[in-house]
């Protein structure tokens, strides 16, 4: 017997049931995004190397996917590199391209490439695939899609209330219930300056950003390992676990972090943004956690996390403040600020609580059953007529056993079935069938509305 075929681990397929589903994620968000006066925009799979390498840190540069150049690409590849078998040497001689990352890259470099074509602040929202080479798990994949809204151009603190206000409404929509955790990378960095080590922020906040994954013990390690010394972990403890409400923590930070300006600014933007989403009012918590680093390298200010209240998974939407993320292309003192919802962990949360409406799988509300070749012909008009008025309609393409043609509405879940055989188009009426109750009942064709409406 032959061997089915496969595809690689951290991908999946999307079948039509299960594209419904995330059609109904991806029209919620977007829909949210287009009332807060964001445009869409899209961007190639593929960028070139120079444009993602050094944009994520360390640790996000090992896992892009590099392509390998078109036709004999080891004729670029020096004997050395050759021999010494070094994959990562070897990628720079014959990789110039690579599949993105995130979005949020992309996005400063259109920025950039096309910026005497852009209103500034420039607002737009993006649904697309990203990939990257990571150790699939549950929650985690190779290739999944994410729901990016920036706003790029505006220092202002307003964009980030909005952005939290913009969460809200996506997960109040969906039903799903979420807290927002909200950090600074200015206050982060306002800790390494007071535990002495203001050169070694992304060695800490790598580490601290671990802190639900693998515990205080397995930070302060990872800390220990990346070179701090005892006294800077030691000094670190007491900072990441401050306990109280938002504004309690804060006011401790203002003691702690006295002396750091970048600290004391960060403090002043947390302040500020927790302000300005109190007056929009949020039907969700926002939490400020000192232990949320958010790995990526280009992040410079305020710094968003979202996790589910009732599912077992990571973090379901993040994003936060880049000052100068163009200034790597060229065009400098540009600052923006955006989130990335998780497309793939959304859906994944939202078939755990089962949170999908139930008639996001019908596609079809009415198929017109097939009795022969007359009675297609006269159904045709009709068919049409449904699907001008607004409904999704089909025919059975064959004039298959009754049977075969109920399982096919059964298996599609679609709720009415339509039977015109001789009787009815003498009558000029159609026999409807609700495939829910079983109940059959005569309805007129010649006023199509009486019957679609009360269906």
């Amino acid at each position: 017997m032959a061997q089915l075929p496969s595809i690689p681990k951290g991908t999946r397929d999307y079948a039509p049931d299960v594209m419904v589903k995330r059609d109904y994620i991806f029209n919620t968000v977007k829909r949210v995004f287009q009332r807060h006066g964001f445009l869409p925009l899209e961007t190639p799979a593929m960028e070139h190397l120079a444009t993602l390498l050094g944009k994520y840190g360390e640790e996000g540069d090992k896992l892009l996917f590099k392509v390998l150049n078109s036709g004999n690409f080891l004729a670029a590849a020096g004997e050395e590199e050759l021999d010494a078998r070094d994959a990562a040497r070897l990628a720079g001689q014959i990789c110039e391209k690579g599949l993105r990352y995130d979005l949020t890259v992309p996005l400063a470099r259109f920025v950039v490439q096309h910026q005497a074509d852009i209103c500034f602040p420039f607002k737009r929202y993006q649904i697309q695939p990203v990939w990257r080479a990571d150790r699939p798990q549950k929650g985690r994949y190779r290739e999944f899609f994410q729901c990016d809204v920036d706003v790029v151009g505006s220092d202002s603190l307003l964009n980030e209330a909005e952005l939290i206000q913009i969460v809200d409404e996506v997960f109040q929509r969906l039903r799903v219930r979420v807290r927002l955790l909200l950090n600074n990378r200015k206050i982060l960095a306002g800790i390494a300056e007071t535990i002495g080590q203001p050169d070694r922020l992304t060695e800490i906040t790598v580490a601290v950003d671990k802190m639900d994954k693998i515990g205080a013990e397995g930070v302060n390690a990872e800390l220990s390992e990346r070179g701090l010394p005892p006294e800077a972990i030691r000094a670190l403890q007491p900072i990441l676990h401050l306990r109280g409400d938002n504004g309690e923590v804060l006011e401790q930070l203002r003691g702690i972090l006295a002396a750091s300006e970048i600290g004391m600014k960060g403090v002043q933007e947390t302040e500020t943004i927790l302000q300005l989403a109190a007056l929009t009012g949020t039907g969700m918590e926002v939490k400020l956690d000192l232990t949320l680093a958010r790995g990526l390298s280009y992040y410079t200010g305020a710094i968003f996390e979202v996790k589910a209240l009732d599912a077992e998974m990571g973090s379901i939407t993040g994003g936060g403040r880049y000052d100068d993320l163009t200034g790597i292309f060229g065009m400098k003192g540009v600052s923006g600020v955006g989130i990335s919802f998780g497309a793939d962990r959304v859906y994944d949360v939202m078939t755990q609580l089962q949170l999908f409406p139930g008639d996001t799988a019908t596609t079809t509300r009415f198929l017109f059953v097939n009795f022969g070749d007359r009675e297609a012909r006269f159904c045709l008009p009709l068919l049409r007529a449904l699907r001008e008025s607004g409904h999704n309609a089909e025919m059975y393409p064959e004039a298959a056993k009754l049977k075969k043609q109920m399982g096919y509405a059964d298996r599609k879940s679609i709720p009415f079935v339509v039977l015109v055989g001789e009787q009815e188009m003498a009558n000029n009426t159609a026999i409807l069938k609700d495939m829910k109750t079983g109940e059959q009942r005569p309805v007129p064709l010649d006023n199509l509305e009486t019957w679609y409406h009360e269906a």
